[in-house]
């Protein structure tokens, strides 16, 4: 008897629990809508985070669930993104695309170092022996980081060893802000086409000395500028794009072509009063 009181314990306990077990999964059930999958398919699987979320999977919830539109999608073509849009109904949706900006144009043909980092070739490891050995404490060091970690095969290095953006490819995924340790890279939107190519915190031409294209704070641009645009900050004029920037005024009294406008085709244009550099070779070390 008092086996049978135990099985029967047993099994009105496993009735009890299986019952518990149904009704939670009928309350906690939570669909997932098969377009999900089908979107996901569609993406190009980069995961690269330019979308705004963590992943393509997220993403394709976000574009199913509406609240994200196919064109925040960098990576995928113009015509991946309206089937996308065609899939599922909705606009494509005009994004502003961003893309990574780096604030210096000091390579070798311009740029003097006071030291010769020899060492692992990373700009990382560079940094940390007495910030790489660049005249210009805040200058690129050229030994390429960020054109390694971009897996879109953005960025390249020129014969400068700066490096150089392309900006059909880059999908403002970030790596090469991350890896910078000068902090040189951000990202933008495409249309900021007003840049400071330069982040030296230092004034006067003496910054010339160490790179000939450094910004000496004159502020010569924030004078030229419609006012509010551009304010001198740290020895650096800082563009407010949230007014109005769609102008070359800044540009044009720039002794050292330090702020630039970025031409979609022709790419960055210095102003007429900045010194041409006609030099290609690696400008000789400063004395020790």
């Amino acid at each position: 008897m008092l086996f049978l009181s135990a099985v029967g314990a047993l099994s009105g306990l496993t009735i009890i629990l299986a019952t518990a077990l149904v009704l939670a999964h009928r309350k906690l059930y939570v669909y997932a809508d098969p377009r999900i999958d089908v979107v996901e398919e569609m993406l190009p699987h980069a995961n690269c985070g330019a979308c705004g979320y963590p992943g393509c999977r997220p993403f394709a919830e976000a574009l199913t669930s509406g609240e994200a539109q196919p064109g925040k999608c960098t990576v995928s073509s113009p015509e991946e993104r309206e089937e996308i849009a065609s899939f599922l109904g909705v606009d494509v949706g005009a994004v502003d695309k961003q893309v990574a900006r780096l604030a210096c144009a000091g390579g070798t043909n311009v740029a003097r170092n006071h030291a010769r980092y020899h060492g692992e070739q990373s700009c990382r490891a560079a940094a940390r022996v007495a910030g790489g050995g660049k005249g210009c404490f805040w200058g690129f060091l050229g030994l390429g980081d960020c054109a390694v970690v971009c897996d879109f095969d953005a960025i390249h290095m020129n014969a400068q060893n700066l490096p150089m953006v392309d900006e059909d490819k880059c999908t403002a995924c970030g790596d090469c802000v991350e890896v910078c340790p000068k902090d040189l890279f951000s990202l933008h939107k495409q249309s900021h086409r007003l840049w400071v190519a330069c982040k030296s915190q230092e004034a006067g031409d003496e910054i010339l000395e160490d790179c000939e294209v450094a910004c000496t704070a004159c502020g010569r641009c924030e004078m030229d500028a419609p006012r509010g645009l551009i304010t001198m900050k740290k020895n650096l004029p800082v563009v407010d794009y949230s007014r109005p920037h769609d102008t070359r005024s800044p540009i044009e009294r720039c002794p050292t072509g330090a702020i630039v406008w970025i031409d979609p085709e022709a790419g960055p244009l210095k102003g007429p009063a900045a010194k041409k550099i006609i030099r290609k070779g690696t400008l000789r070390d400063a004395p020790t």
